[in-house]
């Protein structure tokens, strides 16, 4: 069923999601649309944020396909609105919708740098590289006022801890000071998002992230600064982007980056339903087609939640994907991978006691 298009929100509804009854957390602050109303569209909504206070903040997973295995995500929720985002569902965790509230009703860390010391200089702690940016984007708009991200950066260039993160948004750049430095002892990497180079499906699939061509540049001035850069061309929707795939690859390369990787989309728990409401809105002319090639990815589902499968996809079209992908990338010179980052620099931070002199 289409909804009527909200302004500058990517998804168009609030499902109904699990819940979990959780205990509310402290409400502090918010964060006004700085555009005005449009007349006859539906009512803007507010952005606000609340503080959380956890008791840790690395999380640990320890997934087969995933090349970290530790994460730092400052914020929950995500005013990018990216409809696709794999993220949405962990809000039904704060009993509330992987839709409109996933990215109208954040959730900020502000301790996050004082916690991550006293993880860091916990007896027997082991150095592998912090990923951020892993679940929710860490410069996502209100990075501009919290800072949160900038932070944890401090942090893990004070005490040389390697660090990789992944945004959709230039305001990495602001924090090129840090990176360059550590990226200068093989410490730091960075992956842009960068998911079509069109603005009107940029605008429609990721509604708040930055303009394409404004992470490009931010690819160039991070490769200029000799921070190692590279593009994810994450997710690939059938029938909505994937035409991009050989284009995409062509200006990462020119822009300075690295090497690139892609992603199928993935649409697991609730956005599955969020996506297909979304299609019929915007792209009501080739819905059925976009969920019939991902059920043929997926195993004939909307999704397919097993490790390695989930990252590639399977079938023929899945073939075709690499197969494109790797003609690209070796067309441009992107086949070799990121070298692994040095861990032999750590520095656990000084205790309370030292810090004082």
């Amino acid at each position: 069923m289409a909804h009527a298009k909200r302004p500058i929100r990517g998804a168009t509804v609030n499902t109904d999601s699990r819940r979990f009854n959780l205990p509310q957390t402290e409400a502090d602050g918010d964060w006004l649309d700085a555009r005005g109303d449009v007349d006859g569209a539906p009512a803007r909504l507010r952005t606000t944020v609340t503080v959380e206070h956890p008791r840790t903040i690395i999380s640990r997973n320890t997934s087969p396909d995933i090349g970290f295995d530790r994460s730092i995500n400052p914020y929950r929720g995500c005013e990018h609105g990216c409809i696709y985002c794999f993220a949405r569902p962990t809000h039904a965790f704060h009993d509330l919708s992987p839709g409109l509230d996933f990215e109208s009703r954040l959730f900020a860390k502000p301790e996050a740098a004082d916690l991550l010391r006293a993880e860091l200089r916990k007896p027997g702690y082991t150095v592998a590289p912090i990923a951020l940016g892993t679940n929710t984007d860490p410069y996502q708009p209100i990075e501009s006022d919290w800072r949160i991200t900038r932070s944890i950066i401090e942090v893990l260039h004070a005490t040389d801890h390697p660090l990789t993160i992944t945004t959709k948004s230039d305001r990495v750049v602001r924090d090129i000071d840090l990176l360059a430095d550590m990226a200068a002892k093989g410490l730091a990497g960075v992956a842009m998002s960068i998911t079509s180079l069109d603005p009107k499906i940029a605008s429609t699939i990721e509604p708040r992230a930055p303009h394409p061509e404004r992470r490009l540049k931010a690819v160039r001035a991070l490769a200029d600064a000799g921070v190692p850069v590279y593009v994810s061309i994450a997710p690939i929707i059938p029938a909505i982007t994937d035409h991009e795939l050989e284009h995409l690859v062509a200006r990462a390369a020119g822009a300075g980056a690295r090497a690139c990787f892609f992603i199928p989309v993935r649409l697991p728990h609730e956005v599955a339903p969020l996506f297909r409401e979304w299609l019929d809105t915007h792209f009501p002319d080739r819905a059925g087609k976009v969920m019939a090639t991902i059920a043929s990815l997926r195993g004939g589902k909307d999704n397919d939640p097993e490790f390695f499968t989930r990252m590639r996809g399977s079938g023929p079209w899945a073939d075709l994907l690499r197969t494109r992908f790797r003609i690209a990338t070796r067309k441009h010179g992107l086949v070799h991978r990121p070298p692994p980052l040095r861990t032999d620099l750590f520095r656990p931070p000084a205790g309370a006691q030292g810090e004082l002199f």
